[in-house]
C-alpha cells in the first residue's frame, strides 16, 4: 500500500484555508498504480453477490467504473442536480464544506439489488451516507462500501456504521 500511499498528494488550503485535500491525480496518472488500486478495491468482493457498482460525482466515476468493469456488472452514476436527463430521485446531505444533493435515475437499481459503492475519499461520511439512502430508496441494498482513501480524524466511518466499509489507505 506503500506504493498506493506515495501517489496520493496532499494539498494544503484547497478548497479553501485549512482543508488539506487529498489529490488523487498522481494516482490515475500512473497506469499500474491505478490498476493495483482497482484491484484492490474489488479484492474483498470477488465471489459475493454483488448485482451493481454505484459511484458518486466524480472521482468515484474514475474507481467505481473500473471496479464495475473488472467485475462485469453496471456501473449507476450517482451525480449532481440537473445532470441526469431522465426522471430522477434526489437526497440532500451535509458536506465538510457545505450542502449537496445526489441523484440517481428512477429506474437505476432493480428491486433487491446488491450494491458496492466506491469512491475516492471517506472524509465525513456526508456522500457516501446520502449515496447510501439514496440506492436504498430507489429499491437497491448496499452490500458494502470502498475507498480509496479515508481520513480517519473525520470520523466518517461513524455515519456509515451500518454497512461494511472497506479503505485501503487511511490517514
Amino acid at each position: 500500500m506503500d506504493r498506493l500511499r506515495n501517489k496520493i498528494r496532499d494539498i494544503p488550503d484547497f478548497p479553501k484555508p485549512g482543508i488539506v485535500f487529498k489529490d488523487i491525480t498522481p494516482l490515475v496518472k500512473d497506469p499500474a498504480a491505478l490498476r493495483l488500486t482497482v484491484h484492490q478495491l474489488l479484492y474483498p468482493f470477488l465471489g459475493r453477490e454483488i448485482n451493481a457498482v454505484a459511484g458518486m460525482e466524480a472521482r468515484g466515476f474514475i474507481f467505481g467504473s473500473l471496479v464495475a468493469w473488472e467485475l462485469g456488472l453496471p456501473f449507476i452514476p450517482l451525480r449532481k442536480p440537473g445532470k441526469l436527463p431522465y426522471d430522477v430521485q434526489s437526497v440532500a446531505y451535509d458536506l465538510e464544506y457545505g450542502s449537496a444533493i445526489l441523484e440517481a435515475h428512477i429506474d437505476a437499481f432493480n428491486a433487491g439489488d446488491k450494491v458496492l459503492v466506491i469512491d475516492d475519499l471517506l472524509a465525513t461520511g456526508g456522500t457516501a451516507k446520502a449515496s447510501c439512502e439514496l440506492i436504498e430508496k430507489l429499491g437497491g441494498t448496499v452490500e458494502a462500501c470502498a475507498f480509496v482513501v479515508e481520513l480517519d480524524f473525520l470520523a466518517g466511518r461513524e455515519k456509515l456504521q451500518d454497512y461494511e466499509v472497506h479503505s485501503l489507505l487511511r490517514f
